[in-house]
């Protein structure tokens, strides 16, 4: 009966989602353009003042849309690519946006390196460090495999606070901010953020290129049944390694890029609570789907800003936390009432209702929100 009613609460927003899918799958070219197009118009007129005093009124929206919203949006993707389409689940995401970031700091700071050729140095770094942590750990699954990851970030974390050629515990500052002909981004937010929101396309277009490739269907296999994808001849091994490589690339870059935003880096910016801020952000927006992965990480990171509006005074005490309780009451709601997330594809809710949890071989134990576990329980 629970699992009814769950069904049942969720069916008006499945039934919209299913709307939209169906509507695109047979939306011609052009229709899909304009889309794309709308989408890009909207996103650029985001930085308005009118828009501002409603999505941020106790705020500085444009440097919202910046960072965090930008930041977690990018991350979100490259997330997406190991835990979404890959089915790995990496806790310790984190660990290639400080390699990331260190990298133009250090470069900056003490070589004297300017942003743009320091970037795709960062990308590779990450990227091999991607491959030095895929490399022996994912042979493991499942939850031994997070444990891997979880421990590789704080590795990282630690290293950076001891290492005196990375500034220790202070960590770098005076971090030069990027430079174009005639546009100085040091203290000025709208550039940031419009210099995020191309990052963010480009990489949506190399996500989206790989997620309908064959590499993106190697992927969709792995995710499905490592084993019976084996056995049909997928190199999982080698498949599996290349969504370390490239979500670790994406994380480098937005490292590099927050690094520059800031002006500094020290290991107090990398916590184990923005990798798993990250997951939540690709779960809550629907794992595997990159519009919802996207619209998950936009309602991640602005909701808690938003919700500042709402600070109470109770008996001469300000709760400066007390919008954090809102917050969370929102994501377990949320998760109780609709685990897919906010806009699934087809793909990850039938894995989900199949009960593999949406994630791969992590959540094979979880039955999902319309399972009937009633025989598998008799069964046991």
């Amino acid at each position: 009966m629970r699992s009814e009613t769950k069904s049942k609460s969720g069916a008006g927003l499945g039934g919209l989602t299913d709307g939209l899918h169906g509507w695109w799958r047979r939306a011609t070219t052009w229709q899909r353009w304009a889309v794309y197009v709308a989408l890009i118009a909207v996103a650029a007129v985001l930085p308005h003042p009118a828009i501002g005093s409603i999505m941020s009124p106790s705020g500085d929206w444009v440097g919202v849309l910046g960072q965090p919203i930008g930041i977690y949006v990018l991350l979100a993707v490259g997330l997406n690519v190991v835990v979404g389409q890959a089915g790995l689940l990496d806790l310790g995401y984190v660990a290639f946006f400080a390699i990331g970031a260190y990298t133009w700091a250090y470069m900056g700071t003490q070589l004297g390196w300017t942003f743009w050729p320091t970037v795709p140095i960062a990308i590779v770094l990450t990227a091999l460090a991607g491959v030095i942590l895929g490399a022996p750990t994912l042979r493991l699954r499942g939850d031994y495999l997070a444990i891997v990851t979880l421990g590789f970030g704080e590795i990282v974390r630690i290293v950076a606070v001891n290492a005196k050629p990375l500034g220790a515990a202070v960590g770098l500052s005076g971090v030069p901010a990027p430079v174009l002909p005639g546009l100085d981004f040091t203290n000025n937010a709208p550039a940031f953020y419009y210099l995020i929101l191309g990052l963010i396309v480009l990489v949506i277009i190399f996500s989206w290129r790989l997620e309908h490739s064959r590499v993106g269907r190697a992927w969709a296999a792995i995710r499905e049944d490592e084993d019976a994808a084996e056995l049909m001849g997928v190199p999982t091994f080698k498949f599996k390694l290349l969504a370390f490589f490239i979500g670790a690339m994406i994380g480098g870059l937005a490292g590099s890029v927050y690094a520059g935003q800031l002006n500094y880096a020290n290991p107090g910016m990398f916590p184990f609570i923005l990798s798993a801020t990250i997951l939540v952000c690709v779960v809550f927006g629907g794992s595997g789907n990159l519009p919802g992965v996207i619209l998950g990480a936009f309602v991640i990171a602005w909701l808690p800003e938003f919700l500042r509006a709402f600070e109470v005074t109770i008996f001469d005490y300000r709760l400066e936390e007390f919008r954090m309780l809102f917050f969370g009451l929102i994501l377990v709601i949320m998760m109780i009432f609709r685990p897919e997330g906010l806009l699934p594809s087809r793909r990850r809710r039938a894995e989900l209702a199949e009960g593999t949890g949406g994630m791969g071989s992590m959540g094979a134990e979880v039955a999902g929100p319309g399972a009937d576990t009633t025989q598998e329980a008799v069964s046991k």
